[in-house]
């Protein structure tokens, strides 16, 4: 019997590290290129993810240190240096984004609802929050949530801020798509209150000598890492690397330096390990806070990071950012004009001379990208046709899409500007013996071309502005750049200024180039 259960036992064993090796072989095949991609948005500010003020190249942030500590974990894991590597998204694009495997996983303050489990894997919660009230530093009328029945409180649309001011009845609420808008239309008395998670009003209201916090905190919630649901391998293991960070007292001293530890982090403390990860997240088995003098000295940051941003960034620190974010606009205006311009010529050529059915299928396509917002094509054709097996990169799916969809505007343009063209003119090409074809390049198309430069060169300016939608897929054009640098430094003004010079800069050649072609192929010429 002994020797019986003694072979069980042997073959369990083996069973479970063989099962151990293969999720480390699939994990090591996941991670082949060293790198640990997670996505996350900019935007969203401190203490998330922001741009450095002292090095506005750089994004800095408390999920930034935890996703370098995950990575150096999972390193240790496989026996390999692991880098974590960010990616930055809209906000509302994260999930499309991970669906797409553009990264792995996503750590930008997601909450975990019911809702999302049915969409995402989450790992372990990382930090717990709550619901905090800020109002102007001389509001003597609210003291809680409840004295904001007929208030005006602002919040972040969707969150669990929104969902909680909902439930309590308040009626005037207004959704942001930012954290720090709020509080910018609090101070100038838009909002009689702004009710955010605690992470953000610690360095959005506390600091701010307009406002205050008032009445006490609300909720209990939690941040947690979005995976997809089939990445169990990656699941366990970047749990595993959160157990590492919470024992080693790494998660602790990055909440510390971020002014974010408090005595709700002992909830993160479960499982079989729970006093060793109560130990090092700084509190004792009863869950009661460690001193601080027990924890080494840690050098905390500015909680007025946005102030230190404007100070220190300087024209040449961002201008460089902004350029790149332009040479992006034009590389992205000039290729899908380009595209659009063919597509377009086919289309008209369709419609005026082609046969009945083809006559057909090209006004069904400039009914239907006149019809249909550029928007929605970018995000069919980048996420949509990903459940189809067919992955376009960012850039070139921007491209495809802009010339798809101007093509039909182009098509129009062409098809009013050659039907201008006298009748006569066709009579005379063919009255000089030349055929159709002849007679339309040499003599319909050049005529017509000239009526159509103007409607041309104004869809050319309108595109220059349109491109500032691919943010949404992840290209980083001008007007993200303009959003994430402004976020992080509240230089709205001076960067909007600067922002609009460039696009002026860029679409004012188009209006004199037009007009010189217009003098120049004119009458007389």
């Amino acid at each position: 019997m002994l020797t019986l259960v003694a072979v069980v036992l042997v073959l369990a064993g083996s069973v479970v590290s063989s099962t151990r090796a293969a999720d480390n072989t699939a994990l090591a095949e996941r991670l082949a290129s060293g790198v640990l991609r997670w996505g996350g948005d900019a935007e969203g500010g401190a203490p998330f993810q922001l741009r450095d003020p002292l090095d506005p190249r750089r994004v800095i942030g408390f999920e930034v240190e935890i996703a370098d500590g995950l990575a150096n974990a999972l390193g240790k894991q496989l026996g390999k240096p692991i880098r974590a590597e960010f990616m930055q998204y809209e906000w509302g694009s994260l999930v499309p984004g991970l669906d797409k495997r553009d990264f792995d996983m996503i750590l930008a303050g997601l909450e975990i609802t019911p809702e999302r489990r049915a969409q995402l894997r989450f790992s372990r919660p990382y930090y717990i929050y709550r619901q905090q009230l800020a109002v102007r530093r001389d509001e003597q009328r609210i003291t809680s949530l409840e004295d904001c029945l007929n208030m005006t409180v602002g919040t972040l649309s969707g969150s669990a801020a929104d969902r909680l001011l909902k439930s309590r009845g308040i009626r005037q609420i207004v959704g942001f798509d930012g954290q720090i808008e709020p509080f910018l239309d609090l101070e100038i008395g838009r909002l009689d209150a702004v009710l955010l998670d605690n992470t953000i009003t610690t360095f959005f209201a506390e600091p701010n000598p307009k406002l205050k916090l008032t009445g006490p905190t609300l909720g209990r919630g939690e941040y947690g890492i979005g995976m997809r649901q089939e990445d169990a391998v990656l699941a366990e293991a970047i749990d595993a690397g959160l157990h590492e960070l919470m024992v080693s007292g790494q998660l602790r001293d990055i909440y510390r330096r971020w002014h974010l530890w408090n005595a709700d982090q002992s909830g993160l403390a479960n499982g079989a390990d729970r006093n060793a990860e109560l130990a090092g997240l700084g509190f004792t088995a009863e869950r009661k806070p460690l001193p601080e003098s027990q924890f080494p000295t840690v050098k905390q940051v500015d909680r007025n990071l946005l102030a230190a941003s404007a100070d220190d960034w300087t024209f040449d620190k961002y201008a460089p950012l902004l350029g790149a974010g332009a040479v992006m606009t034009i590389f992205l205006t000039f290729t899908s004009m380009a595209l659009a311009m063919t597509i377009g010529l086919v289309l008209t050529l369709a419609r005026l001379y082609g046969p009945a059915p083809l006559r057909y299928l090209a006004l069904g396509y400039v009914e239907f990208f006149r019809g249909v917002p550029l928007l929605l094509v970018l995000f069919f054709m980048y996420f949509g046709l990903t459940h189809y097996g067919l992955q376009l990169p960012a850039v070139a799916t921007a491209i495809l899409a802009f010339g798809m969809n101007y093509a039909a505007y182009e098509s129009e343009i062409y098809r009013s500007a050659i039907q201008s063209v006298s009748p006569g003119q066709w009579e005379a090409g063919r009255a000089l013996g030349m055929d159709d074809t002849s007679v339309f390049r040499r003599i319909i198309f050049p005529q017509a071309i000239r009526t159509a430069l103007g409607p041309m060169t104004n869809d050319m300016v309108a595109l220059f502005k349109d491109t500032s939608l691919v943010s949404a897929i992840a290209v980083h054009e001008l007007t993200e750049e303009y959003r994430v640098l402004s976020r992080s430094s509240l230089k709205f003004v001076e960067l909007g200024l600067l922002t609009a010079a460039l696009y002026l800069a860029m679409s004012l050649p188009l209006g004199y180039l037009s007009r010189a072609l217009e003098r120049r192929w004119g009458q007389g010429h």
